[in-house]
C-alpha cells in the first residue's frame, strides 16, 4: 500500500496519532533520509501498519478485511495464478453463491493491477484492503503442504543408500538438497519451531523440531544426503565445508511470508557424523509487555520498581531456553528512550533493538564478556546489558559498574532466584557488595500454554486435590494459602477462569489439554508458551542475610515471608486459571 505524504498527514492528525509539531519533525526526518512519510510513521511507531491500513480504509471507503489463511479454499485461491497474485499482492479468498468474488489487496488504488486481475477472473469482484503482512501470509497457501513437497524432493534423492561424495552440483542453489533445506526451514517456521535438529543416525538422518519447548521428530531423510545437506547449510552460514572435526558456529537470514528470520547455526561432530542445530529468531518480532510475558502482581511490582533505580544490578536466572533473553529484550525496550545510552555485550546478538548499541563477543579476537564490559564502561553508558555472567571477572566488573552509577542487567544459570546470590559469593564477590548493588533477581521457566480453543475442564476428585496440596507443599495451611492466592489474583484482575473457595472442595476446576487437539493448535492441545516467575526484591532483611553468608534456602524463606511468590506457586495459579496444566508446571519446576 502506497499512500501519499499529504494523505498520511491527514490520517495521522485526524486520528490524533500525531501533533502538528510531530508531523513537522517527521517530515524533516523523512526528507533527510529520503524515505516516504508513510515509512517514517510506522518506523517511529507513531502508528502500526494495521492501524494505518484501517484508517486508509475509512478514508478511501474501501472495506478492510483480515483474512485467516487456513480458511481460504484451495480452488478459490487458485483462480488467480500464483505468479499474478505474488506480483500484485492480491488474494481471492471467497466466492459467493451468486458468483461475486471477494478480492483482498494491499494496494487497491493500483488501477492497472485491478484491471488486469478482473480480466483474469471476471468483472463481478468486490475489492477489500488488507495489511501487507496478512496478504503475504495468505500467499504462502500457494505452497500447499510443505511436508508433501518435502517427501517429493526426498524421493528424488532416494536413489541409493550408500554414503556419497559431495559434488558442487549437489549443493547448488537449485539442487534437490537446497530445496530440502528451504522446505525444512519453511515448515519449521510455519510450525512455530524454535530450533531445528539435523541428526545423523546409523541408517538415516533424523529431523526434529523443538516446538513449545518439546522436541518432535518430523521426518527421516536417507542417509546418503547427509554430506550434501550439511555442506549446503555450511555454505549458507559461511562456515568451512571441509572442516568436520571441530564444532563451528555461524548465522544466515531468510525471508518467509514477508518476515525476516535469522538462523543461528551450530555444528558438532558426533559418532555417526556431523550434527547441526539451527536456532530460529524472528527478527521482525516486536517486544511484548512484561504483562504479556506472564508477569503480574508482586513480581511485576518489584521488577518495575527496580527499573526506576538509577543504578544497581538486575539479574535474570534460569536454564538454557527458559526465556531469559526475551525478558531482557522486553525490559530494554521499556527503558529505550532517546535520552539514555544503552550498550550491550552479547553472545550472540539474538534480538536487534533499534537505538541500542549491541556488541557481539568474539573469543578469537580477545573480545570476551569481561573485555567487552571494560570497553563499554568507556562508552558513557547509562544502562549496560551483559549477556551472561560466566566468571568472577565479569561479575566483579558488573558490580563495579553498578557502584559507579550504572544500571546493569545480566543473566545467570542457576535453578532459582535465591540461589544466584550465593553463586555470586562463589565467584569471589564480597557479600557487602552484593547486598548493596543487587536490586532484583528474577527466576523463570517457560510452560506450554493451553490452546484456548480446545482445552478441557476436569472436575477434580478429593484425591486430586490432596495430591495438588502435597505436590505444591501447601500442607495443613493449604486452604488458607489458596484463599490468599485467590484474593491476590482477583486484586490483580487475573482470576477470571479460577474457581476457588475456602470450603472443603477448595479447587472446583482443573484444566487439561484436549487429547485430539484442533486445527488452531496443530492437534497438540497446546499453543505457545507463557512464563512462570519468582522475583526476589532486595529488602533490608535479605541484605543482612547476604552479609551473614546465609544459605539460598534461608534467603528464599525470608523472601517468601515478605510476599515473594515462588515459580511453582505462580505456575499453580496459572494452571488454576486455565492458562496451563498442573503437569506442565511440574515438568519444568519439579526438583
Amino acid at each position: 500500500m502506497r499512500i501519499s505524504d499529504a494523505i498520511i498527514e491527514k490520517l495521522l492528525t485526524g486520528a490524533g496519532k500525531a501533533t502538528p509539531e510531530q508531523i513537522e519533525e517527521l517530515k524533516k526526518t523523512a526528507e533527510r533520509s529520503r524515505r516516504p512519510l508513510q515509512h517514517m510513521a510506522t518506523q517511529t511507531k507513531l502508528i502500526t501498519e494495521l492501524e494505518l491500513t484501517q484508517l486508509f480504509s475509512e478514508y478511501a471507503h474501501i472495506p478492510f478485511v483480515k483474512i485467516e489463511p487456513r480458511d481460504i479454499p484451495n480452488d478459490v485461491l487458485n483462480k488467480i495464478p500464483e505468479r499474478i497474485a505474488v506480483q500484485y499482492r492480491a488474494v481471492l479468498f471467497k466466492i459467493d453463491d451468486d458468483g461475486t468474488m471477494h478480492l483482498a489487496m494491499d494496494d487497491p488504488d493500483d488501477v492497472q493491477a485491478v484491471d488486469f486481475i478482473q480480466k483474469e477472473i471476471g468483472e463481478q469482484t468486490k475489492i477489500y484492503i488488507a495489511t501487507r503482512e496478512n496478504i503475504l501470509a495468505c500467499l504462502e497457501n500457494y505452497r500447499g503442504d510443505v511436508n508433501e513437497q518435502l517427501n517429493d524432493v526426498i524421493d528424488i534423492q532416494r536413489e541409493d543408500d550408500g554414503e556419497q561424495q559431495v559434488a558442487d552440483a549437489d549443493i547448488s542453489e537449485d539442487s534437490p538438497v537446497a530445496q530440502t533445506i528451504n522446505l525444512l526451514l519453511e515448515y519449521a517456521i510455519r510450525s512455530s519451531a524454535s530450533d531445528i535438529h539435523i541428526e545423523p543416525r546409523e541408517g538415516f538422518v533424523q529431523i526434529r523440531y523443538r516446538i513449545d519447548g518439546v522436541l518432535n521428530e518430523v521426518n527421516r531423510l536417507p542417509r546418503n544426503v547427509l554430506g550434501s545437506l550439511i555442506s549446503r547449510i555450511k555454505i549458507l552460514a559461511n562456515l568451512k565445508i571441509d572442516e568436520r572435526r571441530v564444532p563451528q558456529d555461524g548465522r544466515f537470514k531468510i525471508k518467509v511470508a514477508g518476515k525476516q528470520y535469522a538462523l543461528r547455526v551450530s555444528t558438532l561432530p558426533i559418532a555417526d557424523g556431523e550434527k547441526v542445530v539451527m536456532r530460529i529468531l524472528d527478527e521482525s518480532n516486536e517486544a511484548v509487555s512484561l504483562e504479556s510475558l506472564g508477569y503480574w502482581g508482586k513480581s511485576l511490582e518489584v521488577v518495575n520498581t527496580a527499573l526506576t533505580e538509577p543504578n544497581g544490578v538486575i539479574l535474570i536466572t534460569g536454564p538454557t531456553g527458559s526465556g531469559k533473553s526475551t525478558s531482557l529484550f522486553s525490559i530494554l525496550n521499556i527503558l529505550n528512550t532517546p535520552d539514555v545510552n544503552i550498550s550491550t555485550i552479547e553472545d550472540p546478538v539474538e534480538y536487534k533493538i533499534p537505538g541500542v548499541n549491541q556488541t557481539q563477543t568474539n573469543a578469537k579476537a580477545g573480545m570476551t564478556f569481561a573485555s567487552g564490559l571494560r570497553a563499554l564502561l568507556r562508552q558513557d553508558p547509562n544502562i549496560i546489558m551483559v549477556g551472561e555472567i560466566r566468571d568472577g571477572e565479569t561479575a566483579n566488573l558488573g558490580i563495579q559498574a553498578a557502584l559507579t552509577g550504572h544500571l546493569v542487567f545480566s543473566t545467570l544459570h542457576t535453578n532459582n532466584a535465591a540461589t544466584s546470590l550465593p553463586r555470586l559469593l562463589d565467584m569471589g564477590i564480597e557479600p557487602f557488595l552484593i547486598a548493596s548493588t543487587v536490586r532484583a533477581v528474577v527466576g523463570q521457566r517457560l510452560v506450554r500454554r493451553l490452546c484456548m480453543n480446545c482445552r478441557e475442564k476436569v472436575v477434580p476428585t478429593p484425591q486430586d486435590i490432596e495430591e495438588v496440596r502435597r505436590t505444591f507443599h501447601l500442607g495443613e495451611a493449604g486452604l488458607g494459602i489458596i484463599h490468599q492466592l485467590e484474593v491476590v489474583a482477583k486484586d490483580q484482575k487475573i482470576g477470571t477462569d479460577t474457581e476457588l473457595s475456602t470450603s472443603e472442595s477448595t479447587i472446583t476446576t482443573l484444566w487439561k489439554a484436549s487429547s485430539k487437539g484442533c486445527d488452531e493448535c496443530s492437534h497438540t492441545g497446546y499453543k505457545g508458551r507463557i512464563g512462570i516467575y519468582e522475583v526476589l526484591g532486595n529488602s533490608l532483611a535479605i541484605e543482612k542475610l547476604i552479609i551473614s553468608n546465609a544459605t539460598s534456602a534461608q534467603i528464599q524463606t525470608q523472601a517468601i515471608s515478605e510476599g515473594m511468590i515462588t515459580m511453582q506457586t505462580d505456575g499453580l495459579i496459572k494452571a488454576l486459571r486455565g492458562q496451563s496444566t498442573i503437569e506442565e508446571v511440574l515438568r519444568v519446576t519439579k526438583e
